[in-house]
């Protein structure tokens, strides 16, 4: 059933409106950002040891050379509060220390900070400096030290570490059909377009800094907690954000650096981290192992899930991967089992990359759901729908929707889902070897508090300011359809101003809850200067007594309803004011603690493999998707095409690889980190499903951002086997894989 209210500019495909912007170069990212003064250039010099303590540093060389304004070490850098102080800010907010002391904590981690003219100078002088370490026993490896291993206090996607329901033990014994694998997930970076750049400078004691983050009143805690100085001296400034992916939630290491230097050199000072330096200094996936075990009856319905998992934790800074958390609510099932675990490693941060938990977790999970279904002698789309559950499978708790049937069933239409058992290696084409396969996507939906102002002046253009960031995935134009659906205004009367924390604090953008958090405090906003206008203009005009305000427009600077027009400026005079202003706040609420909430999924692929090389190509991705209330049709599309192509690079192609002597990332850079380009990704087909869910916002929205990643992975690897027969248990799956796995032809 659909309860979708008719709208004029919601779900609209609306051309961005800070499109212009970006095209002609106008729009402002942080290391674009020019001020009064210029700004000086730094340059990172990183340590070349995983763990120990820096024994001796010469920078003499480095501070006489050309251009040198400052070389920075532990030795002369500005008080800091200890790495890691004020915990209860949570990791973005807590002290993110940079040479406080000459501890190295990581592979990469800066020894020295150097501060010239140039670009050009600062990195010349960088190679000058030479420095002596004291290495110290280190942990890289967490599959090596499991015995160390231990539950995290706190998940990313997931509120317990271990959750038991039934005696898994025992029904997993009694099952007709049985699974037992262990998958191994590679560890990834988020390499954004932008890289994390930061422009600082003081006036005074107070900071402002221009910086790639998205989520700025953490940002301003950091800074804050860091230099030991008021939050109110902090000034966060991001209005735009080349692509975050999850690496640019928090601070990192270029701002606070910035900072520290600029204070120092009382001028500005400019950082753009090379690409090298993204893959160190900015945070990444680690690698997991994951062991799945599933029992079934012999007609295909699951009885038993363990879902265990180990991983590594950057040692002092709390993040942890729930990759178990897509299993705690795909399919019933009796007994279950969740086991997540981590090691702390002398390794650089491990956080949050697009879809934690899930993106992972769905590759792994539905991977095992398939082979099951296949050892069942079950159609894998038959297997899932089988095995839909009334409540959440983990917690017991009401789904607040559940449409994900809907979704795996409107998917195969899409797709042209042909059901029947699968039979590997009986489609060919020539040399080519043609697979099908699916999977589930699924992630939580979730809400964070958000604060919005608005201000309507008498001419009828309307200001909305609040401190949210747009990481490209169109929230200016979304905040902007959705003010002019309140108040009944056409958009291009309407100013969205974002990245400031001058402006009301909101959740920020990441874990696909900006949009209804943010969107739900606009209309709020702008509901509040709807229904003062109602009522003003009541009081001057007795026919406007007890009309709907939700039929208010604002035209040529006049309110109008049902025929009735008023002048703004006119009731402004009558109430002495020169605008109309509101402000929206939104919390989650009791229906976001009592039910689940997920946004849903149902992904198809086809592949051929080429029975010579082994090479996969992925020649078909389809899928039908529910995020609820649709806010732009075109930037929703996007980001759900985006995310599957996310997903396809995750199945074959992505992969940080560390030297396990050294604790150091070998392949740094985007000639050997290898993503999908044009050329690997098919034809996007995308269906997007039009529901409402009241209880995720009054919106009726859900998350989207990531819900494109969760399911593509695995319908890839699904279909792998399709076509060789060959179940991958690591990710990403390589030719080399398959090639002594190819049947004969």
């Amino acid at each position: 059933m659909n309860d979708q209210p008719t709208t004029k500019w919601i779900g609209q495909p609306l051309d961005r409106v800070d499109g212009p912007a970006k095209v002609t170069g106008a729009a402002t990212y942080s290391a674009d950002y020019r001020g009064d003064q210029q700004a000086a250039i730094g340059f990172i010099v990183e340590a070349t040891i995983g763990s120990g303590k820096v024994s001796q540093i010469e920078t003499a060389d480095a501070e006489a050379a050309d251009g040198v304004h400052l070389v920075m070490t532990h030795q002369n850098a500005p008080e800091q509060a200890p790495f890691g102080d004020n915990a209860d800010a949570g990791r973005f907010g807590m002290s993110h220390a940079v040479l406080q002391n000459d501890e190295v904590r990581y592979y990469g981690a800066p020894v020295a900070f150097i501060v010239a003219d140039t670009l050009e100078q600062a990195r010349h002088a960088a190679g000058l400096i030479k420095v002596t370490y004291q290495a110290d026993g280190s942990v890289f490896d967490a599959f090596e030290h499991e015995d160390d291993a231990f539950a995290p206090d706190s998940l990313d996607g997931a509120e317990e570490a271990d959750v038991d329901k039934g005696d898994f033990d025992a029904v997993f014994a009694e099952s007709a059909e049985t699974l037992d694998a262990t998958f191994h997930t590679a560890a990834q970076h988020a390499a954004a377009m932008e890289p994390h750049a930061t422009v600082a400078e003081w006036d005074g004691d107070k900071l402002t800094v221009h910086i790639a983050v998205q989520i700025l009143s953490s940002a301003r805690k950091a800074f804050a907690n860091t230099l030991k100085i008021d939050p109110a001296n902090v000034r966060i400034v991001t209005p735009f954000v080349g692509g975050g992916f999850g690496s640019k939630l928090g601070v990192h290491s270029e701002g606070v650096l910035a900072a520290l230097a600029a204070r120092k050199l009382q001028r500005p000072v400019r950082i753009a981290q090379t690409r090298r330096h993204v893959f160190s200094n900015g945070p990444h996936r680690t690698n997991h192992r994951q062991r799945i075990r599933l029992g079934a009856s012999a007609d295909g319905k699951l009885l038993s899930v363990a879902h265990e998992t180990l991983g590594a934790m950057s040692r002092d800074y709390p993040f942890a991967e729930a990759a178990a958390s897509p299993t705690m609510a795909s399919y019933a099932a009796e007994a279950m089992k969740i086991r997540h675990r981590v090691v702390a490693a002398n390794i650089p941060h491990v956080d949050s990359m697009r879809a934690p938990g899930e993106a992972i977790g769905t590759l792994t999970y539905e991977s095992a759901i398939d082979e099951l279904a296949v050892q069942c002698g079950i159609d894998p789309l038959e297997f899932r729908l089988k095995n839909e559950p009334e409540q959440e499978p983990a917690s017991g708790k009401e789904f607040s929707t559940r449409t994900l049937a809907r979704c795996l069933r409107e998917g195969a239409e899409l797709f042209g889902w042909e059901k029947g058992p699968v039979k590997p290696g009986a489609s060919r084409e020539g040399r080519l070897l043609i697979g099908r396969g699916l999977a589930t996507a699924i992630r939580p939906n979730m809400m964070q508090p958000a604060e919005a102002a608005a201000e309507l002046d008498r001419d009828g253009r309307l200001s909305v300011e609040l401190d949210m960031t747009d990481i490209g995935t169109g929230t200016y134009t979304i905040l902007t359809q959705i003010a002019a659906e309140t108040l009944g205004l056409d958009p291009n009367a309407i100013a969205v101003r974002l990245g400031d924390t001058d402006y009301p604090k909101t959740c920020g953008s990441g874990g696909s809850f900006g949009a209804g958090s943010t969107g739900t405090a606009v209309s709020k906003a702008c509901a509040l200067i709807r229904d003062t206008i109602i009522e003003r203009a009541a009081r001057l005009d007795s026919d406007w007594a007890g009309v709907n305000s939700g039929d208010l427009r604002i035209e040529n600077g006049n309110a109008v309803v049902a025929g009735r027009s008023l002048a703004l400026g006119s009731i402004l005079d009558a109430i002495g004011g020169d605008s109309f202003k509101g402000k929206g706040q939104v919390e989650p609420g009791k229906a976001h603690e009592d039910l689940a909430q997920y946004s849903y999924g149902g992904v198809f692929a086809e592949v051929s493999v080429n029975a010579d090389t082994g090479e996969i190509r992925v020649r078909r991705l389809a899928g039908a998707f529910d995020a609820g209330r649709i806010l732009n049709e075109k930037t929703a599309r996007s980001q759900l095409m985006g995310g599957m192509i996310f997903g396809l690079g995750a199945a074959l192609m992505e992969e940080s690889l560390m030297d396990m002597r050294f604790g150091s990332f070998m392949n740094r850079d985007l000639a050997e980190y290898h993503i999908a380009v044009n050329r690997d990704v098919p034809r996007l087909e995308v269906k997007m499903l039009d529901t409402f869910d009241q209880n995720s916002n009054p919106l009726g929205s859900k998350g989207i951002g990531e819900l494109g990643i969760c399911g593509t992975g695995p319908a890839i690897a699904n279909a792998v086997y399709a076509a060789t027969g060959y179940r991958t248990r690591k990710f990403p799956i390589h030719l080399e894989d398959l090639l002594d796995h190819l049947p004969a032809l």
